[in-house]
C-alpha cells in the first residue's frame, strides 16, 4: 500500500516531535514542520522529512504545503500542533501579545486548513487533527488569552467538521491534559514577566510555583501519550470528534461539565492556592 502523507506542525519538540515519530513508526510518510529546522535533525535522521514553517507567516505556510503536494502529490493528514501558552492577567497582558497568541494558536491552524482542504477535497478523503487542550473546556486564572484561543479552536473545529464531511474529510480535536513539555516553562516565564509584580502578583506567584514544582512535574504525562492518541484518531475508520488524554484531562473536563460555574471557580482557586 502507498504510505499516507502526514503534515505535523510544531514538530521540533514535545507533542509534535512525539507525534511525528509515532506516525513514522505507523508507516506514514511524515513531514515535520517547525520554524527551526535544525531542532528536527534527529527526526530527519529517522526518516521524517523536515520543512521550515512559521504558522504566522502566510508565505511560509503556502510554500510548505506546495512543497509537500509537489513532492508527494497528496496530503492525507494534517496535525495542527504548533502553539504556546501565554499567561498573565487580562489587565496586564499587552493586546499585541494577545493577538499573537491567536495568530499562532488559531489563525495559523486555520490558514493551514485552508491550504490543505483543496487537496483533500480533490482526493475525496483526508483527516484534520487539531491539538486543542483541556484548556479549551476548562478555565484557570491568568490564562484568559490561552483559554480564549483553545475555546476558539474547539468551536472552529466543530463548524469545520460539518462543512467538510460531505467531501470525505474528518475533523478531530485532541484535548491534552498536563504533558511534560516545554509548554509549562514558557507559560511560567510569560506569567512572571507580565504579572509577577503588581496587583496580581499573589495569584501569579502561586500559579507559577504550582506549574514549576517538582511534584507537578512528576504528575505530567509523557508526550507519547498524546502522540498515540493522535495516531488512534488518524487511523480509526470512524474517529470520535474529541479525544481527551494526559494527566487531569478527563476528570477536569468532567467536573467542568457537571459543576456550576462558581463551584468550578472555587475548585480551581483552591488548586492554585495549594
Amino acid at each position: 500500500m502507498t504510505p499516507k502523507i502526514a503534515l505535523v506542525t510544531g514538530a521540533s519538540s514535545g507533542i509534535g516531535e512525539a507525534t511525528a515519530r509515532e506516525l513514522l513508526e505507523r508507516g506514514y510518510t511524515v513531514y515535520g514542520a517547525a520554524r527551526r529546522v535544525e531542532r528536527m535533525a534527529e527526526l530527519a535522521r529517522l526518516g521524517v522529512r523536515t520543512i521550515a514553517l512559521d504558522v504566522t507567516d502566510e508565505e511560509s505556510a503556502e510554500k510548505a504545503v506546495a512543497e509537500i503536494v509537489a513532492e508527494a502529490g497528496r496530503i492525507d493528514l494534517l496535525v495542527n500542533n504548533a502553539g504556546y501558552g501565554s499567561y498573565g492577567s487580562v489587565e496586564e497582558v499587552p493586546l499585541q501579545e494577545g493577538r499573537y497568541q491567536f495568530e499562532v494558536n488559531v489563525f495559523g491552524a486555520a490558514r493551514l486548513i485552508q491550504l490543505v482542504l483543496p487537496v483533500m477535497r480533490a482526493q475525496r478523503s483526508g483527516r484534520i487533527v487539531n491539538i486543542s487542550s483541556m484548556g479549551g473546556k476548562i478555565h484557570t486564572p491568568m490564562g484568559a488569552w490561552y483559554h480564549g484561543t483553545k475555546f476558539a479552536l474547539e468551536g472552529f473545529s466543530d463548524a469545520l467538521r460539518m462543512e467538510v464531511r460531505p467531501f470525505g474529510i474528518d475533523v478531530v480535536v485532541v484535548e491534552p491534559g498536563g504533558i511534560a513539555t516545554e509548554w509549562g516553562g514558557i507559560a511560567v516565564d510569560h506569567l512572571l514577566e507580565v504579572s509577577g509584580e503588581g496587583p496580581y502578583q499573589d495569584v501569579a506567584g502561586k500559579l507559577a510555583k504550582g506549574l514549576s514544582s517538582g511534584a507537578n512535574a512528576r504528575l505530567m504525562s509523557k508526550p507519547s501519550v498524546i502522540a498515540k492518541t493522535v495516531s488512534k484518531a488518524a487511523s480509526s475508520r470512524r474517529p470520535r470528534t474529541r479525544y481527551a488524554a494526559g494527566f487531569g484531562a478527563k476528570p477536569l473536563i468532567f467536573l467542568r461539565r457537571v459543576l456550576p460555574d462558581r463551584a468550578f471557580d472555587a475548585l480551581i482557586t483552591r488548586a492554585v492556592a495549594s
